[in-house]
């Protein structure tokens, strides 16, 4: 899937989430579980809880950013449950 998203990934290891953007999720995803991402290196195994598609990369860094700054762990785990984000702009 080459469409630009943001995804939400969570470690089997001990529950830790990740937030990123991309514009190929495949690749991706074989980048932070082949410990090629130093930000998700520790956290492995991962397991892809949400993958949100966007029109833009610039849209989906936008959004990541908005969901990292907003650091909740409640809000998370809904958009997980809803597998929907709605945010307040």
């Amino acid at each position: 899937m080459t469409q630009p998203g943001v995804y939400i990934l969570q470690s089997i290891k001990n529950g830790y989430y990740y937030i990123g953007s991309t514009n190929n999720i495949e690749r991706r995803m074989k980048e932070h579980q082949g410990g090629q991402s130093r930000a998700t290196r520790h956290l492995r195994p991962l397991e892809l809880r949400l993958f949100y598609p966007v029109k833009t990369l610039s849209e989906a860094r936008s959004l990541e950013h908005r969901l990292k700054r907003a650091k909740n762990r409640k809000l998370i785990n809904q958009i997980i449950i809803d597998q929907d984000i709605k945010m307040d702009a």
